[in-house]
């Protein structure tokens, strides 16, 4: 009975080792300007919006509004994405979001002012985010491209903090833009192997003067999501939407290795003087249950 309750109190503590190393998804959208997954999701507030039913009835998946994300993109976006996909980033389940409408939830700026970003995260991790605007020519009854976006990002922040579950980044919004445009934001993971991307609509208004009214953001509230476990399996596939990551969240990797090879071997121990004192233990019948969800693929 000694033997058998040092086995069970030595199993559970292998157990919370192994778990505290289980690496975690990664998520996240902006919710200031408010981009179309975050608006068109369950918490969003404008699901019942003209341009988020068309959405979905197209295809967009936006009960998973903080997953727009691309594996081993590496920084290649313009390379990657294709021209139309930007706001699903290439990804079919998402492609709802790529139509070209008038009336998507937008958020009012004021060009030229001072705006500080939310980037919603259901999960937190290390990154670079980078915003680009639409150019003066814009159009948005066409899809959006590469073309339609200035070349350079008019704001980068590397590792912001984190403030009320949101990344807060402040910055400066770009001048000399008037009427509807997009804020098209990517976040790369310096972490993991992932990518994100997305499509704010906003519609910029005119500064009077050099005091520049102070932007009106009109997102709803932020959505929240509980996070989902890692689903484990090797790489992604590059250019595919990603169920899990390999990270572990901070966790040192060796500390938690070396902790559960620790636990390994107290209880061989444990088995091997319980083998010594009960002799040899005949082969029972092999176990015929398995976990038939482990390595399952999610399919959209």
């Amino acid at each position: 009975m000694a033997v058998r309750r040092t086995l069970a109190a030595l199993a559970a503590v292998a157990a919370t080792l192994l778990l505290t190393g289980v690496p975690a998804s990664a998520h996240g959208a902006p919710t200031s300007p408010l981009s179309r997954a975050a608006a068109c999701g369950p918490e969003g507030g404008r699901a019942d919006t003209p341009a988020c039913r068309a959405a979905i009835a197209a295809g967009a998946a936006v009960r998973e509004w903080d997953n727009i994300r691309v594996a081993q993109i590496d920084g290649r976006d313009r390379e990657r994405i294709p021209d139309g996909e930007l706001c699903s980033g290439g990804l079919s389940a998402y492609r709802g979001l790529d139509l070209p409408r008038t009336d998507w939830p937008a958020t009012t700026l004021t060009a030229g002012a001072r705006h500080t970003f939310r980037y919603r995260t259901t999960i937190p991790h290390r990154g670079t985010f980078r915003f680009y605007a639409t150019t003066a020519s814009y159009a948005p009854t066409r899809r959006l491209t590469w073309a339609d976006l200035e070349e350079k990002p008019f704001l980068t922040v590397t590792d912001p903090p984190i403030r009320d579950g949101a990344y807060q980044m402040p910055g400066r919004l770009p001048a000399g833009r008037t009427g509807r445009h997009i804020i098209y934001t990517i976040w790369q993971n310096s972490n993991t192997q992932d990518t994100y991307y997305s499509c704010s609509d906003v519609v910029f208004r005119a500064a009077s003067g050099e005091a520049a009214s102070a932007p009106r953001s009109t997102p709803a509230a932020a959505p929240r999501t509980v996070p989902r476990a890692a689903t484990g399996g090797g790489d992604p596939a590059a250019g595919v939407p990603v169920a899990a990551v390999t990270d572990t969240d901070g966790v040192p990797r060796p500390v938690v290795v070396g902790a559960a090879a620790g636990v390994t071997v107290l209880l061989a121990a444990v088995v091997a003087l319980r083998l010594r004192r009960a002799g040899s233990v005949p082969a029972g019948r092999p176990c015929g249950v398995r976990n038939h969800r482990a390595g399952r693929r999610r399919i959209w």
